[in-house]
């Protein structure tokens, strides 16, 4: 048994390979994942019903699990609201910046070479998709 809060063994194998800049993505239930993921990106789908498990709850495991560098939400069309969603990673992801791309250019972002992970989850929330950038472990983080 593992002494950490992320148990998942696909999730824990892809990040285990992922280094810094390499990028993880947090799918809502809405996202294309079959086509707008990088060909090396391992999927992994933790969609098993509607609203069962949201990015929000994939976000604070993994905040516990690897060191985030930057990270970059999808925003709709300029003249909507901002969703809730992106206001509640701003607030768990501070002090790290958190940048903005259209939903097009978030799905460009998204296809890269560099995405090494994609988490497709159940979220019901519309623009909850988040693209994280690993960062580099502090020396003074527990081996």
């Amino acid at each position: 048994m593992l002494l950490t809060h992320l148990l998942h063994p696909g999730i824990l194998e892809a990040l285990a390979g992922a280094g810094h800049g390499a990028r993880v993505l947090l799918a809502d239930g809405h996202y294309p994942a079959s086509t707008a993921t990088g060909e090396r990106a391992r999927t992994v789908h933790l969609n098993l019903a509607p609203g069962l498990l949201d990015v929000t709850t994939v976000l604070d495991v993994l905040l516990r699990t690897v060191p985030v560098e930057s990270a970059q939400v999808m925003v709709p069309p300029e003249g909507e609201p901002e969703p809730p969603a992106i206001a509640e990673y701003r607030s768990r992801l501070a002090p790290v910046p958190v940048g903005t791309l259209d939903r097009f250019a978030f799905y460009e972002a998204a296809r890269t070479p560099d995405l090494a992970l994609a988490i497709v989850t159940a979220d019901i929330r519309t623009y909850a998709n988040l693209l994280l950038t690993i960062g580099v472990r502090d020396t003074g983080t527990p081996a």
